[in-house]
């Protein structure tokens, strides 16, 4: 497991096999979910609306801060857009997959998509250049979101889509397997939240080819490392769509925004 994982096929129903494996390990990995020209045509859809939330100035949607930062050549970009699903037909038909479905048992009984709930769809756009403002996010856990959201700790998943294909060089996701297991106090001390970004020696690297999905535990510890690489190599985009369990809490454009996303660059 430390260096390397099987990896899966993701169909309309989950084998034991996988169900066994995420149980245990608290990721999965399924290769070719979509295909290249649709990773392509995402991508172009979030342009299109980053392009509008810039003309407009938009600051937050239902709630949640838009990080801004600058491209390679110094123009203004989106890094980490909230609830992308409500403001392109090409992300809100994603959502359709019926593959998608198939993942809620993972989270448990009366578990869904969290599409309005949360953040909602999130799509991150990472790029290490001179005035990126979103490059790499220290250890944390999702567990805590229940407690700011001023809930009890239920299960919550993210299945990530990724748009590009990582290498070790490319910094990106990395989880200690296993820890959705941990004691809450373990959850809460094992690290300093979000200060902490240095490797651990229990830590696997995420590398996924661009169309792959992946799932991971909110409750593991995970980080996402910064790229060793400069530039357009640098470059990488991720969509992450939450799975969750318990009340059915909403958000709109009146919700206001909770407490720890008020400290700039903690939210994923």
């Amino acid at each position: 497991m430390a260096s390397s994982y099987p990896t899966f096929t993701l169909s309309e129903k989950l084998t034991d096999q996988q169900v066994e494996f995420f149980n245990i390990h608290g990721f999965i990995h399924f290769k070719n979910f979509i295909t290249k020209p649709t990773v392509e045509s995402i991508i172009q859809a979030s342009k299109e609306v980053q392009q509008k939330w810039i003309n407009a100035d938009i600051q937050k949607v239902n709630g949640v801060p838009i990080k801004y930062g600058k491209d390679l050549d110094g123009e203004k970009i989106v890094q980490r857009f909230a609830f992308i699903n409500q403001h392109h037909k090409t992300l809100s038909g994603l959502l359709l997959d019926p593959r998608l479905s198939s993942l809620l048992p993972l989270a448990g009984e009366d578990s869904r998509l969290g599409i309005e709930e949360k953040d909602g769809m999130v799509f991150n756009h990472y790029v290490n250049g001179p005035e990126s403002g979103f490059t790499k996010m220290g250890w944390h856990t999702d567990g805590l979101r229940d407690i700011f959201y001023g809930g009890k700790l239920n299960p919550m998943l993210n299945v990530g889509v990724h748009l590009s294909t990582q290498t070790e060089e490319n910094g990106g996701l990395k989880i200690i397997p296993g820890t959705h297991k941990q004691s809450i106090y373990q959850m809460l001390f094992r690290k300093k939240y979000f200060l902490d970004n240095r490797p651990d020696k229990d830590e696997i690297s995420i590398l996924p080819e661009a169309g792959d999905l992946t799932v991971h535990d909110g409750r593991l510890w995970h980080r996402v490392a910064q790229s060793s690489l400069r530039g357009e190599t640098s470059r990488r985009r991720v969509i992450y769509i939450p799975i969750i369990v318990g009340k059915y809490v909403p958000k709109n454009e009146n919700s206001p925004t909770v407490f720890y996303q008020r400290f700039a660059g903690i939210v994923k």
